[in-house]
């Protein structure tokens, strides 16, 4: 019973009253409408002439009941078709006059009465059906909605779906597996570091092969262009490599990815590996090998592949941080250690693979009311993202280095953190005199760059430099900057 009334509640739809709505108000007009006047009102006249052929009309009976009919028709379809049954009315009363039906004058007050009692009951009709044909445009529309919602939830599933079958695949994203190492290369660097070919090696490994599903892999240095027989780093069970082997013959004359289906490679290549990956530091230098020995089939593919790449030349640039990162601290002794390796690890991948990153400045003027700000924007910062919050005699500003994220990117964060200042204290970036500037990473002349943007913000010669690591520290080893020199 509860279905049936459920049911029948949302059969009524919007604006209809009852189950008799659609009868009483239909949605239709025009000729039909007219059709139904004229029947209705022919048939009215016949009946009561043929049982009161003296008083056609029914008039003096206590209630115009001649009038019922065309109220009900002006209630119903509208003014035009009410006029039009006043006019029948009218047509008839002549007629029944010219065959003697009725006696006496033209009951003038009578009609006058009628039609205004008919025009104000059209007026109704009127704005009930407008009302009514805005109301079912509005149910039509909902209707379309839901349907679009409905579809939409449903491939919102399918991809709910495959993304839980993607995490199986690959339990780590490419930007949880740089966070990873970078926190490898800041941990190696406040140990003192270690004097051998690649720092960190093992951690580093444990970490590729988390990401990109490695089961058996060793890392292997170089000396120039011989291979060091005696593994940096392994996972799985150990084996030796083998320098004649087709796919490590492959990677060391092309510095490439070297695979089954690698371009230059015989396809009846008989090797023992399933990928050897160079590590490259700089523009060609090769400062190692991975070997990787074994890897799941569903694994094995190009995204994965390239994942590992990716991986391999952003260890590399850590190994080489000490180099990597001189040109930069040269020309701002006070940079941090972690916005200066990270800025000039992701100048190398901008090269070598494309990916853009970015930095973003937000500058403040010095007082008590942009203090809160400011620190409201040094808590909205993304986990991958580098702060480097600067302060000076004059502003202070909050430089955010966003590893792979594009104009695009910037432009969301950028919205996002405007947004929550309007939230939180009713004030965007032109209210509270909130400098903004960018500069997408370049592949070539970083350094210049970077300190051009300093300039931008007025921010030669800061005096007080911290940084703000992935995880939330402070780094301790920064010291009072000096002038900072402009490239």
């Amino acid at each position: 019973m509860a279905k049936t009334v459920e049911t029948r509640r949302q059969g009524q739809g919007i604006g209809l009253g009852g189950r008799y709505a659609r009868w009483l108000a239909p949605a239709g007009g025009g000729a039909a409408a007219v059709i139904e006047m004229i029947v209705i009102m022919a048939a009215a006249m016949g009946i009561t002439w043929l049982v009161l052929p003296q008083n056609p009309l029914l008039l003096g009976m206590g209630f115009p009941w001649a009038w019922l009919l065309p109220v009900i028709l002006a209630l119903r379809y509208g003014t035009l078709v009410g006029v039009g049954a006043v006019l029948m009315l009218l047509g008839g009363w002549f007629f029944f006059d010219e065959i003697g039906a009725h006696s006496g004058a033209f009951p003038r007050m009578f009609f006058m009465g009628g039609l205004l009692l008919v025009l104000v009951a059209g007026q109704f009709g009127d704005v009930w059906n407008t009302r009514l044909a805005r109301a079912r445009a509005v149910n039509r529309y909902l209707d379309e909605r839901l349907a679009a919602l409905t579809k939409n939830h449903y491939l919102l599933r399918i991809s709910h779906a495959r993304l839980e079958n993607d995490l199986l695949a690959r339990p780590t994203t490419l930007r949880d597996t740089l966070s990873q190492l970078r926190a490898v290369a800041l941990q190696d660097a406040m140990n003192g570091g270690n004097t051998g070919p690649l720092a960190g090696a093992q951690p580093m490994l444990q970490v590729v092969a988390q990401a990109c599903q490695v089961e058996g892999a060793a890392l292997y240095a170089c000396d120039g262009e011989r291979v060091v027989p005696n593994a940096v780093a392994s996972i799985g069970p150990a084996f030796e490599i083998d320098v004649n082997d087709p796919l490590v013959r492959h990677c060391l004359e092309t510095r490439a990815l070297a695979h089954l289906r690698s371009t230059g490679l015989q396809q009846d290549a008989q090797t023992r590996y399933v990928a050897v990956a160079p590590v490259l530091a700089g523009s060609d230098r090769l400062i190692g090998v991975l070997v990787v020995e074994r890897m799941p089939f569903l694994s094995l593919t190009y995204e994965n592949l390239q994942m590992l790449m990716v991986l391999m030349g952003y260890y590399a640039d850590g190994v080489e941080h000490a180099r990597a990162t001189h040109g930069i601290q040269e020309m701002a002794p006070a940079i941090p250690y972690a916005f200066a390796l990270d800025y000039a690890r992701l100048s190398r991948l901008r090269h070598e693979t494309g990916i853009q990153s970015s930095v973003v400045a937000l500058v403040f003027d010095l007082d008590e009311a942009r203090d809160a700000l400011f620190e409201q924007v040094v808590r909205s910062r993304r986990a991958l993202d580098v702060a480097w919050p600067v302060r000076n005699a004059h502003h202070r500003a909050m430089l955010t280095l966003m590893p792979l994220s594009d104009a695009q990117a910037v432009s969301a964060y950028l919205v996002r953190i405007e947004d929550m200042l309007r939230a939180q204290f009713g004030t965007d970036f032109s209210s509270a005199h909130i400098g903004v500037y960018t500069l997408s990473v370049p592949a070539e002349g970083a350094e210049e760059a970077l300190m051009r943007l300093l300039h931008r913000c007025q921010l030669d010669g800061a005096s007080t430099i911290t940084a703000v690591q992935a995880d939330g520290t402070r780094d301790a080893s920064v010291a009072s900057a000096g002038p900072a020199r402009a490239g």
